[in-house]
């Protein structure tokens, strides 16, 4: 099913060809931040009517955050596989009208009364989601064709090499509805082949569900997808560093990992104390045994390079610094003050995928604070890096390279970088405005010479008029919302990646507008 969606795509660039075709601008946002009747944005109509304004607005790249499964927080980056989509972007009205799922299942259930219009309630759209995923299983075990049923057979038959230890481990995480797999059997924990073949045999109709589910969301994604190229609209996906301890992909290859012989992290990520946090960060992912994916030739990170490839034009690197050094964290610390950097394999393992695979396809995402050998393997593969320009104007030295200059500031970037107003990580623009310091706002404002009443407007024209091949506009910044409308505060754990837009908040006017830089600036 995958190989036999993409074939039907139209022919659309890639990233290697940026530097040769006009500039480009695009808009970032999540799956999630849609509005639509089921608590939270999916592949439904909604999708496709965002396709269809970014194509008023002239834009040419929709960026999305991962769309694989998400993780503690909610958050999309450490998940519970590394290749496996999130069964909540399901358009779920798409399974109604392929009638494998009914009316609600109890009109007594006031869970959908819950939702939230501008606001993802995760507490709430879980359950409900999932619920009536269980229910289109049922539908669809009663009533799939028999073609229908050889599309899920092959797609299982195709992605084999991850599905099936990952709706086994999803299977064995709701049978024994713990924290941990460390809690299950033993022999469960250990992947004892004996204790496995039982537990497929136990769990078939769960493990099977999870499998229709993943075939629900590649279908239909990869239906959008082509929806967005054939209308010249490319899309820019995600590939996360890190998973969390909690996933497939920890217990089915823990032997890639830094666990200790009960199977738990003896070294987690994090970032080292800075200006902006005192005790540094500890972000608690599992780390890797990079010894071991070297002896395979980095073949796990072959396949999510190609995994990611398969649903994506371009492929967004996040944390590309984690390739070539990383902050290591002792598990039992508590923040990460105690760490240390460690070298990573960045160089023999992008080798390895690019002889695997081809050109990468792949922006670097680089930290906002310039690193010489960081710049210096991006620049080796012709990888385009990243910038964001509301950082510009901070009144630290924190961005300045080796020379004391800012790369940040406009003047100083180059035609291979994307340029970002802002990312899901930092304020939006109006956001940052209210809240910068006055020596922030002065230097912003003596630097552009700008109105700064309509300080989002003025970030997006900077950003357009930026020799950078490739402009980024979240669309909070298009719409002038404020810090409510924030997707992540970096170490903050709980109350992230919830907002939503409205309906009525995207109007013919800002596609207009956005239309007429695009086209004063030569990028549509």
């Amino acid at each position: 099913m995958v190989h036999d969606l993409l074939t039907q795509v139209s022919p659309h660039y890639f990233m290697e060809d940026l530097l040769q075709l006009p500039r480009s601008s695009g808009v970032l946002l999540h799956i999630t931040c849609l509005p639509g009747p089921h608590g939270s944005g999916d592949f439904g109509a909604s999708a496709y009517a965002f396709v269809d304004w970014l194509v008023k607005a002239r834009q040419r790249l929709w960026q999305v955050l991962p769309l694989t499964s998400i993780g503690l927080g909610n958050s999309p980056y450490v998940g519970s596989s590394a290749f496996a989509g999130n069964p909540l972007l399901i358009d779920l009205d798409a399974l109604q009208t392929s009638g494998w799922l009914p009316d609600e299942d109890d009109p007594t259930d006031c869970l959908s009364r819950e939702f939230e219009e501008g606001r993802v309630n995760f507490d709430v759209v879980v359950p409900y989601r999932m619920s009536r995923l269980r229910s289109a299983w049922q539908g669809f075990r009663q009533q799939a064709t028999a073609p229908q049923l050889e599309a899920l057979a092959a797609f299982c038959q195709r992605e084999s090499f991850w599905i099936d230890d990952y709706a086994l481990f999803m299977s064995l995480q709701e049978h024994y509805a713990t924290d941990s797999w460390l809690a299950w059997p033993r022999a469960l924990a250990d992947r004892q082949p004996a204790a496995l073949e039982q537990a497929r045999a136990l769990h078939a109709d769960r493990i099977d569900f999870w499998c229709f589910c993943q075939w629900c969301f590649c279908t239909q994604w990869l239906k959008l997808k082509r929806y967005a190229n054939q209308r010249d609209v490319n899309i820019i996906g995600d590939l996360p560093m890190f998973v969390g301890h909690e996933s497939a992909d920890v217990w089915a290859h823990p032997a890639l990992f830094d666990l200790d012989e009960t199977g738990r992290n003896r070294t987690v990520a994090g970032a080292p104390p800075d200006a902006f946090s005192d005790e540094g960060q500890r972000w608690g992912a599992p780390l890797y045994c990079w010894a071991a994916h070297a002896r395979d030739d980095f073949q796990w990170w072959v396949r999510r390079f190609r995994s990611a490839r398969e649903v994506a034009d371009i492929v967004r690197i996040d944390h590309f610094r984690g390739l070539i050094a990383f902050w290591e964290v002792p598990a039992e610390a508590a923040s990460g003050r105690g760490g240390r950097w460690r070298r990573a394999p960045g160089t023999a393992l992008l080798d390895a995928v690019v002889a695997a695979l081809g050109p990468l396809h792949a922006i670097a995402e680089e930290p906002d604070i310039f690193i010489a050998d960081v710049d210096a393997l991006r620049r080796q593969l012709a990888l385009p890096g990243t910038r964001i320009l509301q950082l510009a104007f901070r009144t630290d030295e924190r961005a300045d390279d080796s020379a004391g200059n800012s790369i940040l500031l406009p003047h100083r970037h180059e035609q291979d970088i994307v340029l970002y107003t802002g990312t899901h990580d930092t304020n939006t623009a109006c956001g940052w405005w209210a809240e910068a310091s006055e020596a922030e706002r002065e230097r912003a404002r003596h630097y552009l010479r700008i109105d700064t009443n309509e300080i989002h407007w003025e970030l997006i024209r900077v950003a357009s008029a930026s020799v950078a091949n490739t402009a980024i506009h979240p669309l909070q910044d298009v719409l002038g919302v404020g810090a409510e409308a924030r997707m992540n505060r970096p170490g903050r754990p709980d109350g992230n990646w919830r907002w939503r837009f409205k309906q009525d908040e995207l109007l013919p006017w800002h596609a207009q507008r956005l239309a007429a830089l695009t086209g004063l600036y030569e990028r549509g």
